[in-house]
């Protein structure tokens, strides 16, 4: 089983983000403070997890987490700002909304940008690491799946009800074929980034 805590004096929020690596939608992120008891076997990184197992799991945080929250950042700010920025601005106002305020931070990870005054410690792999981690990655995870499901009817084409916005070999010969949408993050060298099979 992961860790319960790295510090059981403090309150610790554990963060991480989902949609990072996409070639579509936003990244979402959240923070999840969890009581310092709490244990779940089944608890570990979202990517480990299956469909089911994520989705029976998130009720579970929502309930017993001290506080939760799960934020985004739309592609056109990512392509602003690029997707780094944009991945720690989404743990920000993830952080932000908590209805308690965190004594430390725990990042997933081996880079933050430092949130006002809360001291903060990047851990690499840290979603196989440590239960609020694993909590916050499977929030994450399971409310971007939600959004890119609940926007795929707009554009069946590029099958995001399936990868979620990655970018699968028939999500990228759907870009070659009808171009990018709204929803694309448009900052991405695709000649490169894709290697698309048509031009």
């Amino acid at each position: 089983m992961l860790k319960s805590y790295f510090d059981i004096a403090l309150v610790e929020a554990g963060c991480d983000e989902a949609g990072r690596g996409c070639l579509a939608g936003p990244v979402f992120a959240a923070a999840v403070i969890l009581p310092k008891n709490f244990q779940n076997d089944a608890l570990r990184d979202s990517k480990k997890l299956s469909l089911r197992q994520r989705l029976s799991l998130r009720p579970l945080i929502e309930k017993q987490a001290l506080a939760w929250a799960v934020a985004s950042v739309e592609p056109d700010e990512i392509d602003s700002i690029n997707i780094l920025n944009a991945s720690f601005l989404a743990m920000h106002k993830a952080i932000n909304s908590l209805k308690t305020i965190p004594q430390l931070l725990l990042i997933d990870g081996n880079r933050f940008r430092p949130y006002k005054n809360i001291p903060h410690i990047c851990i690499i792999k840290g979603d196989d690491k440590y239960l609020s981690i694993a909590a916050a990655s499977v929030l994450a995870k399971t409310n971007r799946d939600d959004y890119m499901i609940r926007i795929h009817s707009e554009f069946p084409q590029y099958n995001w009800s399936g990868n979620k916005g990655y970018g699968t070999l028939v999500h990228r010969e759907a870009i070659a074929r009808y171009g990018m949408t709204l929803y694309h993050r448009k900052s991405f060298k695709w000649s490169v980034q894709l290697k698309l099979p048509f031009n």
